[in-house]
């Protein structure tokens, strides 16, 4: 599978990069999800950063998520609901491979610039998928999703029939 960095993302799709990134950017905390080593599901909360082109995860040391990723680095991130039943911002969802850093200078970068707390893990991200869910109208469902190397798509569902139709 086709993987991209956020700078690619971003150069791609300069608009759409900008609704994802303020979605995330409203609240610290989100939900990550890894793969267990029997295969099965873990949901756990994370902070991520935007930072030099690129979408950052870090982690405390040998935590569970981090063991995850070391062991097979695919991921899907979901922004923070927040507070507001209704969505108003939509839900935003990133999903690809995440590459553990262990370039000394690349850490010292990020460390200089984040002051994150010691030690830890780092986590580059590869994305696969990058997804937004909102309401259009107040009753029309729009999907966007975007995928490397292929333009972006949406998809609307209103409440006439309930069908899901491509619309770009």
């Amino acid at each position: 599978m086709t993987s991209s960095s956020w700078e690619d993302f971003r150069s791609a799709e300069p608009a759409f990069a900008e609704t994802v990134r303020t979605r995330f950017q409203q609240y610290k905390h989100h939900v990550l999800a890894t793969l267990r080593k029997d295969g099965s599901p873990r949901v756990t909360g994370l902070e991520v950063d935007f930072r030099f082109g690129e979408l950052w995860l870090g982690m405390m040391p040998n935590s569970r998520k981090a063991l995850d990723l070391m062991r097979d680095p695919r991921f899907a991130v979901q922004a923070n609901p927040g507070p507001d039943a209704e969505m108003a911002d939509g839900d935003v969802r990133i999903s690809g491979r995440a590459v553990e850093v262990t370039d000394p200078a690349v850490l010292a970068r990020f460390i200089e610039e984040v002051k994150p707390p010691e030690p830890f893990h780092l986590f580059r991200t590869e994305l696969t998928e990058v997804v937004h869910t909102g309401l259009e109208g107040g009753d029309t469902m729009v999907i966007q999703a975007w995928r490397p190397g292929r333009p972006m798509r949406s998809f609307r569902r209103g409440n006439d029939d309930g069908s899901l139709r491509e619309t770009s």
